[in-house]
């Protein structure tokens, strides 16, 4: 019993805190509506461990845990291949940063020469 408050009310403070907006968030309206539709699956497994059982057989897989575990694999590789794309983006737009730092700069140096001449 108090194991599953405890864990309802972790599920909700995490979700609360994973909403917060930053300011950088892209799409945040739809990834809000995911993380609502995860809190509440989540809420409804804690309080109902057999509803999890159940969907579980529903789709061919043995137990509740297995499904669990399947899931968190399924996300941890879509967190890994969002993360390795953002790297990627950030990685292309910091070569052109150095490139026009690069262009800027020879170009202030070159008007500087022609100063001194």
């Amino acid at each position: 019993m108090w194991i599953q408050l405890l864990l309802i009310v972790a599920f909700i403070a995490l979700a609360i805190i994973m909403m917060k907006r930053t300011g950088a968030d892209s799409h945040l309206a739809i990834k809000r509506i995911f993380l609502g539709l995860f809190v509440i699956a989540a809420v409804l497994s804690v309080l109902f461990p057999q509803w999890l059982s159940w969907v579980a057989n529903l789709v061919g897989v043995g137990r509740g845990t297995d499904l669990v575990l399947y899931g968190l694999v399924l996300v941890f590789l879509l967190f890994v291949y969002t993360q390795y794309r953002r790297n990627l983006a950030q990685q292309r737009q910091l070569t052109m940063l150095a490139r026009k730092i690069a262009l800027l700069e020879a170009m202030a140096e070159e008007q500087a020469e022609h100063t001194r001449e």
